[in-house]
């Protein structure tokens, strides 16, 4: 059986390089180092080793890695098909046992934990016992640390604390779920939009046509069956686009590809690992896959090289309803794709001129994956707006806010509702006719819960939480992306997308029903909300300003890197390419009383004194 966890153990903490779901790891690393215990989390080289732990190279570089960092407790995380993560971990397990690495054989490895879906935490459970524990992905705080044998009472109180709204929201969410015939919810009819469902259509008449016409927000999910032959995986999705369709819940269908789609389309993949997605390699699967789909309007992944090709292509074969690019990501800094940053953020340009060149909106995916790494709540306010001004000054016409809720999960309800606003308010000051915003919700990326009911709650609590963003603007949201509720275990199927749909419309007309008889507190000015946007706006400001003063110009590809560069982004959990940021990663940043800001030592840092900082270092070049 697993040791419990002593003050002296230094805990590491490892994903496989293929697995680009960083979150989890980096929000364990924070809240094991907020109970004083040592972390070590695998670079670049060591997770590409824990890939394929057999390779007698790669083994050796893992037990060297663990070796010199005096590892006594490894967590092990791997969120992507259970079966390759059961296969790797066992593996890794054969490989620390062979070379008595594990405390029952006199190693110093006195624990083992992973982190992985349900259905492998079950497996490994069934072989491994009380030998190995498991992390299923929707524990609390308190929660992890009790599996890790941890006292939880270590942990900070404002880390584990709850706020009265969020336990509001919980309870309308299993209320809802219990009470709700929301699988009798229809299709919304959007037929007499313009050009509705030819390959002519743009999603910004369909979303005019919903506000003139009264109509729920867009309704959109990702879908992308993964199979291990790549054309039987293909085919499967262009069934699911024919499901969806004919059900008529999903008015975008979002394509979730594989890795290689985004970083080799079109080459010979041979044996390289996919990672997960739908594995579309051609053109002409992508037209067939707008076929099957329609009417929805369709949308995919960018690429992480050729991007301003793949953008022209995806215009041509399925009228991309709009286009994301992440601007600093998706690159060598988070191990998804094989640029530079500047290199990158160059791609990133051309390709938004190109779009510009027509009409297409534009979602600048940037703010959650800086709040991945560990960025503060300032710093995720100021991402949005640099991407909104670079688009502008680009051309752009349109542009689709995505705000990312629960991220990180530990956020209370009224500092992501300020957040959110915070947002919204300094993007929307860039509107006139020639640039107009589109706001865009999601439930964070770990929310969801792997027991169904659970989920199912969630997803009607979180529906509940967009709509408070702009209570008093009834076409507010414009769009929802649906996060399936079998997120947290499992793909989503058609059904359970649908239902996903159904039970995200129910929760939005419910809601809004229970605001108007005051059943529910109205969020339009709660004072906790009032006060933490009115600090993330005048903070962002601050920070913006200086920028401008410090950075000329900052709002091309070369500025976006400097402002990366200089350290005006916080991302203290970088994983990748931290040598070459040390100013982005040098920053303290906490999760307190349902907040992420920047600490130094036990307070946190003002922006005024950040920004001195960075000025002083910036003249010290």
């Amino acid at each position: 059986m697993s040791e419990a966890a002593i003050a002296s153990d230094v805990i590491g903490l490892a994903k496989p390089r293929v697995d680009a779901h960083t979150l989890g790891v980096s929000r364990a690393d924070e809240l094991l180092r907020a109970c004083g215990f040592k972390t070590v989390i695998a670079d670049d080289a060591v997770s590409e080793a824990f890939c394929d732990p057999a390779q007698a190279d790669k083994s050796s570089l893992i037990r060297r890695w663990l070796s010199a960092n005096q590892i006594a407790i490894l967590c092990f995380s791997y969120r992507l098909a259970a079966t390759d993560a059961v296969g790797i971990f066992r593996k890794l397990m054969y490989q620390l046992e062979f070379h008595g690495m594990l405390g029952k054989h006199g190693g110093r490895i006195k624990a083992v934990y992973v982190a992985a879906l349900p259905g492998a935490c079950d497996d490994i459970k069934r072989i491994y016992g009380d030998e190995v524990g498991v992390f299923r992905g929707d524990e609390t705080p308190a929660e992890t640390l009790t599996i890790m044998g941890i006292d939880p009472s270590l942990a900070p109180s404002d880390l584990v604390g709850a706020h009265p709204y969020d336990a509001a929201l919980e309870s309308f969410g299993r209320d809802l779920v219990k009470t709700c015939d929301y699988a009798s919810a229809l299709p919304v009819d959007r037929q007499t939009s313009p050009a509705f469902g030819a390959k002519r259509e743009k999603a910004v008449d369909r979303i005019a046509h919903g506000r003139a016409c009264g109509l729920p927000p867009l309704m959109r999910a990702h879908v992308g069956p993964y199979q291990a032959n790549r054309r039987d995986a293909v085919h499967l999705l262009e069934s699911w686009c024919g499901e969806l369709s004919r059900a008529g819940m999903l008015d975008v269908l979002s394509i979730g590809t594989s890795q290689l789609t985004q970083e080799r389309f079109g080459e010979d993949w041979g044996d390289r690992p996919n990672g997960g997605g739908a594995p579309i390699n051609s053109p002409g699967e992508y037209e067939r896959i707008w076929q099957a789909a329609r009417p929805m309007l369709v949308r995919t992944y960018a690429g992480t090289c050729a991007i301003p090709a793949l953008a022209v292509m995806h215009e041509e074969t399925m009228n991309i309803a709009w286009h994301a690019l992440s601007l600093w990501w998706f690159s060598k800094i988070d191990g998804r794709g094989p640029h530079t940053m500047l290199e990158n953020l160059q791609e990133h340009f051309e390709a938004l001129r190109l779009i510009a060149s027509g009409t297409k909106p534009y979602e600048p995916n940037v703010s959650h994956h800086f709040a991945f790494r560990g960025a503060d709540d300032i710093s995720y306010v100021v991402s949005a707006v640099l991407a909104a001004r670079a688009a502008k000054g680009l051309g752009i016409r349109n542009l689709i806010l995505q705000i990312m809720l629960n991220d990180p999960k530990y956020t209370w309800g009224v500092n992501d509702l300020a957040k959110a606003r915070a947002a919204l308010s300094l993007v929307r000051e860039l509107e006139d006719s020639n640039f107009q915003v589109y706001l865009q919700t999601r439930a964070g990326l770990d929310y969801l819960s792997h027991e169904e009911s659970k989920a199912k709650a969630q997803l009607a609590s979180v529906t509940a939480l967009m709509d408070d963003i702009e209570p008093d603007n009834p076409h507010s949201p414009d769009i929802i992306h649906v996060v399936s509720y079998s997120e947290g275990s499992d793909l989503a199927t058609p059904e359970i997308i649908n239902d996903s749909v159904r039970i995200t419309r129910s929760a939005l007309e419910r809601y809004r029903l229970l605001r108007r008889q005051g059943h529910v507190d109205d969020m339009t000015r709660n004072p906790d909300v009032q006060e933490r946007m009115s600090f993330l706006v005048q903070s962002a400001k601050e920070v913006l300003a200086t920028i401008e003063e410090c950075v000329d110009p900052p709002y091309t590809a070369r500025g976006l890197y400097d402002i990366f560069s200089f350290g005006f982004l916080p991302v203290p959990d970088l994983m990748y390419c931290r040598d070459e940021f040390p100013e982005a990663v040098q920053w303290t940043t906490k999760v307190r009383n349902g907040r992420v800001d920047i600490y130094k030592d036990d307070e946190p840092l003002l922006p005024r004194e950040r920004m001195a900082q960075i000025r002083e270092g910036i003249l010290a070049r």
